[in-house]
């Protein structure tokens, strides 16, 4: 594990209101707080799985607040951007699970602490020794963390390696046409996009052949595209200029599913470790990505199965960063 990580993630943390039982909320019995956030389950998932990064975010200082801030100091994650915001309170999702354990949302985001960041945080000297900085779409759908997003990805792009996930949430956007406007309009200072077929269809990407949705996300500038397909698994593509070039597909694994909160943002995880500790695979890249995801979803809450890198074991013999 490296003592002064090289990844920075910026985005939103907040907390799940987790039901215990899947169905409308009348149906649903009590509801269990977990920790969440796109950005900072990406964060809390490098961390789980051996490879802790920087944090830029903002907590709230209600007990919510003091929640979250609980997992960061339990965390081997340095709290050098990790905000205290006096103003703002904590961003609440309510979940809703359905049969098949997944999910949907209803968010409460009125002063939300994570939708305030400020340009400027990160200052340039510590993006000088960074080797990737992953931001999330959810924090480019409000200003001012729009603003603080954006001009992030701007000043880290001639720097080191920029990764983005659009994480298409229609509750959180004026509309589609904005979505589809800052996602794109972010593209050209993006290297690494990793998406849902769906997120990209919403930013205006359509096409129901993954191949070719991939190669045009890829025209608009980043050079490695990473479709996540649900049980189809995941696919990757990468130009010429792409530590992971060429196409590469894997199927995923097979798990008894709880709760698919947070898969996604541990897959990113995953494969974010993998490239940033050497792998040059791309079909390595997403055995390990697809292995962290499968663990997250097998118990309920985003992060709550992540408890080292030795479960991902199980389905990858190798970790590069545990060697």
């Amino acid at each position: 594990m490296s003592e002064h990580p090289t990844v920075l993630v910026a985005g939103d943390t907040l907390v799940d209101l987790v039901p215990e039982r899947s169905g409308p909320p009348g149906d649903a019995g009590g509801y269990a707080p977990k920790f969440g956030g796109s950005g900072a389950n990406v964060a809390l998932a490098m961390d789980r799985i051996g490879a802790p990064p920087l944090f830029w975010t903002r907590l709230a200082t209600d007990d919510f607040g003091a929640f979250l801030r609980s997992h960061f100091e339990e965390s081997a994650i340095p709290d050098r951007f990790i905000v205290t915001d006096t103003g703002g309170r904590t961003t609440l999702a309510v979940v809703t699970h359905d049969q098949t354990g997944d999910r949907s949302f209803t968010f409460y985001r009125d002063r939300g602490a994570d939708t305030r960041l400020e340009t400027g945080t990160v200052p340039d000297e510590a993006l000088d020794s960074l080797s990737w900085v992953h931001t999330t779409g959810v924090t480019m759908s409000v200003e001012p963390s729009r603003s603080a997003t954006l001009e992030l990805q701007s000043r880290a792009a001639d720097r080191c390696t920029v990764s983005l996930d659009p994480n298409w949430r229609p509750e959180m956007w004026h509309s589609t046409h904005e979505f589809r406007a800052v996602v794109r309009g972010a593209l050209e200072s993006v290297d690494v996009v990793k998406a849902t077929p769906e997120d990209l269809d919403a930013a205006g990407f359509e096409t129901d052949d993954h191949e070719a949705l991939a190669r045009d996300v890829a025209a608009y500038g980043p050079h490695t595209v990473v479709l996540t397909r649900g049980d189809r698994g995941a696919l990757c593509y990468g130009t010429d200029d792409s530590p992971v070039a060429g196409w590469a597909r894997h199927a995923g694994y097979d798990v008894d599913v709880v709760d698919t909160t947070g898969a996604g943002d541990a897959f990113l995880a995953g494969f974010i470790a993998s490239l940033t500790h050497g792998v040059t695979d791309p079909e390595e890249a997403l055995a390990l990505a697809n292995a962290a995801g499968a663990v997250a979803t097998t118990q309920a809450g985003a992060v709550s199965a992540l408890t080292g890198f030795d479960r991902i074991r199980q389905f990858h013999d190798r970790i590069p960063w545990a060697e």
